[in-house]
């Protein structure tokens, strides 16, 4: 075995720490596999030889490559962050397997996700790399080209941003399904009253079509009544039961095809968030092969 086969097996072993990291940065699965594979081609470039901490040199250059991707996507105006929900992560409702389980423990929450997209590029670099990954001030500052305590202000801004519009899915999954299928009950019979009783009154509706700006809804009175009226028109539909990045979800099925994946984050046993994908592009790229059969 070589020296460039030993710096594989080497690198291979800080993968999945480094697609973590880019996930939580880009949101975009495919653009985080981009991302880590360019940290492997400057390292087969560079060599370990005078890297003393592989794992930390990884993470930053992992970091660097994201916050120049999302510089790139602003600077050009391509897919705006706020206008696509990011990639979710999605499971079989049943994924028990020590593997599968290790992956969600791993996986972000989808609200926080979608917070993380709204934060600006470096606030977000800062924020990921230390509040997620431990990474010091003063390693993380030369990557947004600031001192550490402006980096660490950078952390301080994205922090208080995070905490102002996400909250803590509750933690049990069985609850998380007891109270998304309360909700299906309800929005199929068309019980608004029911619908509030487990709505919270704060829910904010984001709906990705894939064509059109992404739609958000607030209020727990309008979307009760949306929900009862969707199910009144298009009558009764098959639901798959799912994990979106470990929390309750649905895939909706209509003739043997998935028309909607939706993501319930459940705070306090009501729904806080609802993400609605409905892409059919973006769908069969995302949900995992046979899901649905």
């Amino acid at each position: 075995m070589d020296d460039q086969d030993l710096l594989a097996r080497r690198f291979e072993r800080h993968r999945p720490r480094l697609t973590s990291v880019a996930y939580r940065m880009l949101g975009s699965l495919s653009e985080s596999e981009d991302a880590v594979q360019e940290a492997w081609l400057r390292l087969s470039r560079t060599g370990d030889a005078s890297i003393d901490d592989l794992a930390a040199w990884l993470t930053t250059v992992v970091g660097r490559i994201c916050l120049d991707m999302l510089r790139s996507r602003t600077s050009r105006r391509e897919d705006p962050l706020p206008d696509r929900l990011p990639d979710p992560v999605v499971a079989p409702a049943d994924a028990v397997g020590p593997e599968q389980q290790a992956e969600l423990a791993d996986t972000v929450g989808y609200a926080l996700l979608v917070v993380l997209q709204r934060l600006a590029p470096a606030e977000r670099l800062a924020f990921v790399l230390h509040d997620m990954f431990a990474v010091p001030f003063e390693e993380i500052a030369p990557v947004v080209e600031r001192s550490a305590p402006a980096a660490r202000q950078l952390a301080s801004r994205a922090r208080r941003r995070v905490k102002e519009s996400s909250a803590a899915p509750d933690p049990d999954p069985a609850a998380q399904r007891r109270a998304v299928d309360a909700f299906l009950a309800a929005a199929r019979g068309g019980d608004t009253e029911a619908l509030m009783s487990m709505l919270d009154p704060d829910l904010e509706l984001r709906h990705d079509d894939g064509v059109r700006p992404l739609r958000v809804v607030h209020g727990a009175a309008r979307i009760a009544r949306q929900a009862a009226g969707f199910h009144r028109a298009f009558g009764p539909v098959e639901v798959v039961p799912v994990l979106v990045n470990g929390c309750a979800g649905f895939v909706d099925v209509t003739g043997g095809r998935p028309r909607s994946l939706a993501c319930h984050t459940i705070v306090g046993g009501r729904v806080r968030h609802f993400d609605l994908i409905t892409d059919p592009e973006r769908l069969a790229r995302l949900l995992p092969a046979g899901l649905t059969a």
